[in-house]
């Protein structure tokens, strides 16, 4: 394979979910591109990257700082919902349920991958619950192992502190098929069972 080509693959396999098979065919696809393509690809990536910043309070990316979620008056400043990553933020906000804040974590506790407290934004949220504005964190981290160490971590921080600290429910997807689903999903689903 020519250099060149496997040099722009290996620049796409740093990408996360990107394999060598991926990587390869993103390579050709671009380097066969017209070079205005290619040149506006890479525009929009430098220009976005020049304006994107943190939030200094939710430490989300934004193009503003604080971010348009922070400053908006018309969201409820008592209830802040702690994610993992930026896009768990877009992803909530899609569902168009849920109007109090945010705040990112920038992963999840990961002992074995060397993530600890101090590599999380763990030191910023509890800076945010030093006044008394705050009075319930929803805690929305994967439901995988690292999401719900973080979860109970975060706990243990924030009860201490007064505040109400809720997990988000667990269950079957819209359209899910019970006989499908795993057991830890069914247990969630029963654990968080509403009446009708």
């Amino acid at each position: 394979m020519n250099h060149d080509l496997e040099l722009v693959a290996d620049q796409f396999r740093r990408l996360p979910g990107i394999g060598v098979k991926t990587a390869r065919r993103l390579a050709y696809f671009m380097l066969e591109r017209p070079a205005e393509d290619v040149n506006a690809f890479i525009k929009a990536i430098t220009d976005a990257r020049k304006k994107i910043c943190y939030c200094s309070i939710c430490c989300h990316l934004a193009t503003s700082d604080p971010c348009e979620i922070c400053g908006n008056s018309e969201r409820d400043h008592s209830i802040i919902c702690v994610v993992e990553a930026p896009q768990d933020v877009q992803a909530l906000e899609q569902s168009h349920e849920y109007h109090g804040l945010y705040h990112v974590l920038h992963g999840a506790l990961s002992p074995l991958d060397g993530i600890g407290p101090d590599q999380l934004k763990i030191k910023e949220l509890l800076n945010r619950l030093s006044g008394d504005e705050v009075k319930e964190i929803i805690v929305a981290t994967d439901p995988d192992t690292e999401g719900e160490a973080t979860a109970y971590y975060l706990a243990r921080l924030i009860k201490p502190l007064g505040i109400k600290v809720t997990r988000i429910a667990r269950g079957l997807p819209a359209g899910g098929d019970i006989g499908y689903a795993d057991s830890m999903t069914l247990a969630g689903a029963v654990e968080n069972r509403k009446e009708i």
